[in-house]
């Protein structure tokens, strides 16, 4: 089958070619590291982890890099106010990250570049830009020149002239065009430093992301991934200084995702509306909030709230149940075989054409629900050893991919069962006696544990679901 991607570049979906063989570059804008990760960061982590997982399983070889942006105002902002070196600061919240990502399933990637690292990279990347005629020295501050390049806004699709007609005078004298962006900026007191051949500072946020994909991953590479919010004016930067230092196309696929939004904001923490991943994973299954994240596609927004958390939690719950009832016939099933690894094959068949248009996690999910409705079907009318390692193997596939099952077997164990029948029994009792108020207290505090209850005529059965929990 073949991938397609959504090219931000041309704004709609185009066949995914590699530059060089079946070798792909892949380069994701990565965290501010000047306090804890939150939500926004874990959807384009998880985001570009499952891509990543789908490019391998179709055989690509990916070189992943991520960076870490730490000469950032609100990095030094933050290594003033704790007085501590900014390595220090650095080092403790890529720690932090690293430890979110670990209990989100996030694989790490080949290589985490740290932007105060690559100074003599970023120097001499400027002095280039300056030498070719594409940036200019002014008050010991160096400028990108935007009326230099021969094309703007291949991006973000903006016209220069209109956003000059529409720009005000620019208020630093120093530059010369209203549109003119730092490469590298003078010290101010108190904060950290590194000497150029211009002045004693610090170097702008968008040449560091250019000078670091490159120097990993090539002057050309396959995918730029980032969120909605990052291609102007970001993106849109990097391309014109990266392809003004090397004559060649910066990046081929430009891959963008949805914001995450509280309400109608985007979540961020200079609106003071976020979650952070170590709170939310302390209420909520960590493999509930991957499956939230994912079961939207990921170039459309998410709202982040209580109620879509817990429609996620019951519906990764039934599915996982579909696989726990899979992984205890299994043990005791008889040998055979039969028809159903076709309805296997089809699925996985129908999840693959997901994940290859534009790696679209929603029908791919879509698609393992339809497989489970099939799949307790089946069970219910006698299954055979063969078909049931067939199911468990599918779901094992669309796990390579989205990382959201458990295959731990005997769910409700020996140990479990037993104590479920002595909650039940005084339920039934406190039913008995007319004390309704306690059985629904009995039965809603169970769910919150991510128990569910089930009357029915004849009996009362439980099941293991997944909730906040």
């Amino acid at each position: 089958m073949v991938l397609r991607v959504h090219n931000t570049m041309i704004g709609q979906m185009e066949e995914f070619q590699p530059i060089n063989g079946n070798k792909v570059g892949m380069y994701v804008c990565g965290i501010n590291t000047y306090d804890d990760s939150h939500m926004g960061h874990a959807k384009s982590a998880v985001t570009f982890d499952v891509i990543r997982r789908h490019l391998v399983r179709k055989g690509y070889d990916v070189t992943y890099v991520i960076n870490f942006t730490d000469i950032e105002d609100h990095c030094i902002e933050r290594t003033i106010k704790l007085g501590i070196p900014l390595d220090e600061l650095t080092e403790r919240y890529i720690g932090e990250y690293h430890k979110d990502m670990g209990k989100l399933g996030v694989k790490k990637a080949n290589i985490y570049p740290v932007a105060s690292h690559h100074m003599k990279e970023i120097i001499e990347a400027i002095q280039k830009l300056i030498d070719k005629g594409f940036a200019y020295e002014s008050g010991g501050e160096v400028y990108f020149d935007v009326m230099a390049v021969a094309e703007f806004g291949k991006l973000s699709h903006r016209k220069r002239d209109d956003m000059l007609a529409g720009a005000r005078v620019a208020v630093d004298e120093r530059k010369r065009g209203p549109l003119d962006f730092v490469l590298w900026k003078n010290k101010k007191p108190e904060e950290p430093f590194w000497e150029s051949p211009w002045s004693e500072g610090r170097p702008g946020w968008h040449i560091e992301c250019s000078v670091m994909s490159m120097k990993y991953l090539g002057e050309s590479f396959e995918l730029h991934g980032g969120g909605t919010e990052l291609v102007f004016p970001h993106h849109e930067n990097e391309i014109m200084q990266s392809e003004a230092l090397s004559d060649k196309t910066f990046v081929k696929y430009w891959l963008h995702g949805g914001l995450m939004n509280v309400g109608d904001e985007k979540m961020s923490k200079s609106l003071n509306n976020f979650f952070t991943i170590k709170d939310v994973v302390k209420q909520y299954d960590p493999l509930v909030v991957r499956f939230f994240l994912l079961n939207t596609h990921y170039r459309k927004p998410i709202d982040f709230n209580q109620k879509a958390l817990e429609e996620a939690a019951q519906a990764l719950g039934r599915m996982q149940n579909t696989l726990d009832s899979v992984l205890a016939d299994a043990e005791n099933a008889i040998e055979g075989e039969d028809a159903f690894a076709q309805v296997a094959r089809e699925s996985v068949a129908k999840f693959d054409a997901a994940m290859d248009e534009d790696f679209n996690t929603r029908d791919a999910i879509a698609s393992i629900f339809e497989f489970s409705r099939e799949v307790n079907k089946y069970l219910e009318s006698g299954s055979k050893k063969s078909s049931l390692d067939e199911i468990i193997s599918t779901f094992k596939i669309y796990d390579e991919i989205l990382s959201i099952f458990k295959f731990e077997k005997g769910t409700q164990d020996h140990m479990m069962a037993p104590l479920m029948d002595v909650i039940i029994d005084i339920r039934q009792k406190a039913r008995a006696e007319k004390n309704f108020k306690l059985a629904d207290e009995i039965r809603d505090r169970l769910k919150e544990l991510g128990i569910e209850i089930q009357d029915t005529a004849d009996d009362v059965k439980w099941k293991i679901i997944r909730t906040s929990r």
